[in-house]
């Protein structure tokens, strides 16, 4: 069984949910930040309590490095408790660390989040110098059952000005999405997903649907949703016709608290509440 496969499964069981850990000072709330305690610890006890609030309803765990290395080394320390600590409750981490170079600077890139103190199941990664910025990875994904995320289709509005520009009859995004299924296609499992899968935004659906056709054995990391704009609605279709797919929402529930005006130990409660109208929001369509 690859790591997709546990993925899929688990966007099944539990719901298709991605919590995102993008985790800053000033999302804590107030009785967090009055403690005499390190940034990162006060980080770290955030995402302690998140994760314990949430992990019957989440698929997986995205944890947005720059949050943490922004703090520098005690930050660090956060990152790496923070998903040391969602994996030894046997939940599946996804590393966004969006790395992209090639041969031994993308072998130590692999050995330093697919083992260490940074390791994670899933790592994000920036593809477009070609597959020498993926072919790294490779080996853990054959020994070790890691995978990959490989940008395809970002949500961010200036995606358009390198994304959608087009290759004689084809887009950049979808001769990155041939390439990702071609890459794939040694690592497939029995899901019918590969280990490589791909990252598309929620922003833009018609565009989303067309890719989901071209990339039949791709799962993809999903971001978009909520602050960015993207509904349960949007992600419809797609879920519809094959759970290929997890959705990522970040500031959008580890907010929740704040919305609500709770700045004591309840905070995570508020939380998972803001992660079940989530899951409730999506699965409504299905």
């Amino acid at each position: 069984m690859t790591i997709m496969d546990r993925l899929y499964k688990e966007s099944i069981a539990k719901g298709p949910i991605c919590v995102g850990l993008d985790t800053t000072l000033k999302f804590l709330p107030q009785y967090l930040i009055s403690k005499d305690w390190s940034d990162g610890e006060k980080i770290t006890e955030f995402n302690k309590k998140i994760i314990d609030a949430t992990e019957d309803l989440a698929a997986t765990y995205k944890v947005q490095i720059a949050c943490y290395e922004a703090l520098g080394l005690d930050g660090l320390s956060a990152y790496s408790a923070t998903v040391k600590y969602a994996r030894n409750k046997g939940k599946i981490v996804i590393g966004d660390v969006k790395r992209g170079d090639i041969s031994s600077t993308g072998d130590q890139y692999a050995k330093g989040h697919f083992s260490g103190d940074f390791e994670v199941d899933i790592m994000t990664v920036n593809a477009y110098m070609g597959e020498d910025a993926v072919s790294p990875y490779y080996p853990y994904l054959r020994d070790h059952s890691k995978g990959l995320f490989v940008l395809q289709r970002t949500s961010n509005p200036s995606a358009v000005d390198v994304q959608n520009l087009k290759v004689g009859d084809q887009s950049v995004y979808q001769i990155m999405g041939d390439n990702i299924e071609k890459w794939g296609k040694d690592f497939m499992g029995e899901s019918g997903f590969s280990a490589i899968g791909a990252v598309v935004g929620l922003t833009r659906p018609e565009e989303f649907e067309a890719i989901q056709d071209q990339c039949p054995h791709t799962f993809f990391l999903v971001p978009g949703y909520g602050a960015q704009g993207g509904t349960g609605e949007d992600i419809a279709e797609i879920l519809k016709r094959s759970r290929c797919a997890v959705v990522n929402s970040s500031r959008g529930l580890i907010t929740g608290h704040q919305k609500a005006g709770c700045e004591d130990e309840g905070f995570a409660d508020y939380v998972r509440k803001a992660t079940l109208a989530m899951k409730e929001d999506i699965l409504q369509w299905l």
